[in-house]
């Protein structure tokens, strides 16, 4: 599969600026960003690229910082090997150990989640990811049943069935993530995700006793009417993938009108993640 890589450089920028511009790129179709020592790269599929939407986006941080970038097709075995290079294991709470295949394992943390990165958001060091996991490690998914959506790696679901959730579906749009979650499971030897490739329109009528949505704000705005309808009452949903404000609040404004009531929230630098529950 060939992908477009945007590499951005910057004279100086901001972190809250950098988030800002990632978001933006996030929202117009790029997946997944990789920092480099003068920026960052963004990756997006070679079809969904398009030069006109990218200089929009770059229009609304006109005169905010100085820039340069440059873009490139590249094959996705080539980036898979960089992405490798640089890939860190990491360690939620002190007690979840999530390493790629070619780490070794470390027995003494209570969940171990195995992670083949290829080119999929949700690896779980972006602080959105982290934020969900530590929601999960929280939470009491005995028995119950999950919706993942958004779900990358399908990392989310991954660790919710370790914590002992029986029924779980994991979705996502990008193909590319929906092959990553496929792959994941089965290294992980969790038999009992099921990964399906879409968006909202995909979601089963079922009901579901947690809802895990790690995505961002608009596409958030747009779904949680569907979300709502799957949710059993007494469920939780657990949002992340956006900004304090004022995404916070316009999420619980969208939240309230379907019974959705705000519990808590949770913050990494400028990033958020919340906690709510039908009523």
């Amino acid at each position: 599969m060939q992908y477009i890589k945007v590499t951005f450089t910057f004279e100086e920028i901001e972190d809250f600026q950098k988030d800002l511009l990632i978001n933006d790129l996030a929202e117009s179709g790029f997946n997944t960003f990789e920092d480099t020592d003068t920026g960052f790269s963004a990756f997006t599929d070679f079809d969904l690229y398009s030069q006109v939407n990218l200089t929009d986006v770059l229009s609304h941080f006109e005169g905010e910082f100085i820039y340069t970038y440059t873009v490139e097709e590249i094959e996705g075995q080539n980036w898979n090997e960089e992405w490798e290079k640089n890939f860190e294991a990491l360690i939620i709470a002190d007690q979840c150990y999530v390493r790629a295949t070619f780490h070794p394992a470390q027995p003494q943390f209570k969940y171990e989640i195995v992670v083949d990165p290829k080119m999929a958001f949700g690896t779980g060091h972006h602080q959105t990811t982290t934020m969900m996991m530590q929601y999960i490690l929280e939470a009491d998914l005995a028995g119950k049943s999950v919706l993942d959506m958004g779900c990358g790696t399908g990392i989310l679901a991954i660790l919710a069935a370790k914590r002992g959730a029986t029924a779980l579906v994991a979705i996502d749009y990008d193909e590319v993530c929906y092959l990553s979650t496929l792959e994941n499971t089965a290294l992980n030897d969790v038999k009992h995700i099921e990964a399906i490739c879409g968006g909202k329109e995909v979601i089963p009528a079922t009901s579901f006793e947690v809802i895990l949505a790690n995505i961002n704000r608009n596409i958030l705005l747009d779904q949680i009417p569907a979300y709502a309808q799957v949710l059993t009452s007494g469920g939780h949903i657990f949002f992340s993938g956006f900004y304090e404000s004022p995404d916070l609040d316009m999420i619980k404004e969208a939240c309230e009108k379907l019974g959705i009531v705000y519990k808590d929230h949770q913050k990494i630098g400028d990033w958020v993640a919340a906690q709510f529950i039908k009523i």
